[in-house]
């Protein structure tokens, strides 16, 4: 039987075949190329390949778009009634119950084919962005942790593991050995999306902004291509950075030139968008105009009941762009959700609605009701999803409300807790500046 890169057995293969999927996975893993491409070339050298198409389906899923992840569903259905051996089997078992909001199940699924298929590097990717999406960062680096000493270093595929295995240490705190995994990464696969993304929000967590603006400058020929599947995320990310030391206009000009020329019309780059302006809109910059060209390309891809992190982005989109009572609609449809039977209810109870009503609250000027909403539920942030980083424009909305409202306590005690993690930032530093203003 045919056997992929990594030494896993496919079925319904041919040589040809197999050589474009292991081009396409390649990709995938880098983030860099065409792995949709790849795939359907695979599926046209052997329409019986089962495996292409499985990963073809995942690539859909991935998106973590309402319309892709139908069309991820449809994709897998078209492999039902080929020949199967049991690691093709138990990936379109993960991929039914990941295409029927079933998500957590899902990477219970892919846990347990890990265990049996240790160089299974697509379920490790396909588990590694799916806990990131359910914010569960411990398993995004322990899973790849337990099947590293199983691999040898020169098998193929073995550096995007590491920079798997180095992200999943960065979003858990250990910045020093995810910086060390990242540049090794980077040495080995210079066009590695990971090993340059895990450095880059190394130097975001650690308050390193000068850092990070070098970092991304001397690789940027590697990270800017269109060739790179995720530049629009990495030039989000330099955007922070100059955020970070009060470079504004700098901050905008990302956004509207190379970010904007990247985004992708997906939920996961419409959030990107999102976040940036919302900090930019409560930094005092005038981005009325973008927010509603954001909001028509926001159309149709959240809908209050696939990801709660996507709908709170969305509604950012609908209030600043005087479209409240869409926001309400959506809020609705969210709380909807929330008192529904899916595995995703608990998140949208927990954290998704909390936070949609703070931020409706925020938009009106109503900081501390804002409050009350959004500090409560803070603790259960982490389940929307999305990385430390990208979650932070919640907790800078939070402080924010704090500081506008007045409320002295509160407002100290978050900005204190920013600058204990980032002590040279400027945004932490004007939150406390603000909160010791109260009252004076």
């Amino acid at each position: 039987m045919l056997k992929d890169a990594q030494g896993n057995p496919v079925t319904g293969a041919t040589a040809d075949s197999v050589a474009h999927y292991d081009t396409a996975l390649r990709a995938f893993n880098l983030a860099y190329g065409n792995p949709m491409g790849g795939f359907d070339a695979a599926i046209a050298a052997a329409p019986d390949f089962a495996m292409a198409r499985l990963a073809k389906a995942w690539l859909f899923f991935m998106s973590r778009d309402p319309v892709m992840i139908g069309r991820g569903r449809e994709t897998m259905l078209t492999a039902t009634a080929l020949p199967m051996n049991e690691r093709e089997r138990a990936h379109y078992a993960a991929l039914d119950l990941a295409t029927s909001r079933r998500r957590v199940s899902a990477v219970g699924a892919l846990d347990r084919l890990l265990m049996r298929f240790p160089f299974d590097i697509l379920a490790h990717q396909i588990a590694l962005l799916s806990d990131l999406a359910l914010g569960r960062s411990r398993w995004m680096r322990d899973r790849v942790a337990r099947a590293l000493p199983q691999w040898s270093k020169d098998r193929p595929g073995y550096a995007p593991l590491l920079g798997f295995h180095a992200f999943g240490l960065e979003e858990n705190g250990g910045y020093a050995q995810a910086e060390d995994e990242g540049r090794t990464v980077a040495e080995m696969e210079p066009h590695s999306y990971f090993a340059h993304h895990t450095v880059t929000h190394v130097m975001e967590m650690t308050g390193r902004p000068e850092d990070g603006i070098g970092w991304m400058a001397a690789r940027e020929a590697l990270w800017s291509g269109t060739q790179n599947a995720n530049r629009d995320h990495i030039w989000w990310h330099k955007a922070l950075y100059h955020l970070d030391i009060a470079q504004f206009d700098a901050a905008l000009a990302i956004y509207d030139g190379p970010f904007l020329s990247a985004e992708k019309p997906l939920a996961n780059s419409l959030t990107h968008a999102s976040a940036l302006l919302w900090r930019l809109d409560t930094l005092g910059v005038d981005v009325a105009e973008r927010w509603k060209a954001l909001l028509q390309r926001w159309a149709g891809h959240a809908d209050g009941k696939t990801l709660a992190f996507a709908d709170l982005h969305a509604v950012m989109a609908e209030l600043r762009s005087g479209q409240e009572a869409a926001a309400e609609r959506r809020l609705a449809a969210m709380r909807e959700s929330a008192a529904g039977s899916d595995e995703g209810a608990p998140v949208y109870r927990e954290a998704g609605v909390p936070y949609a009503e703070g931020l409706i609250a925020f938009h009106r000027g109503r900081y501390a009701e804002a409050l009350e909403h959004m500090l409560p539920a803070r603790f259960d942030l982490f389940r929307i999803g999305g990385s430390h980083a990208q979650r932070d424009v919640f907790d800078w909305t939070l402080t924010e409300a704090a500081v506008r409202g007045g409320i002295a306590d509160v407002a100290v005690s978050l900005a204190h807790e920013r600058l204990t993690l980032k002590p040279r930032s400027f945004i932490n530093r004007r939150f406390l500046r603000g909160a010791e203003g109260i009252g004076g």
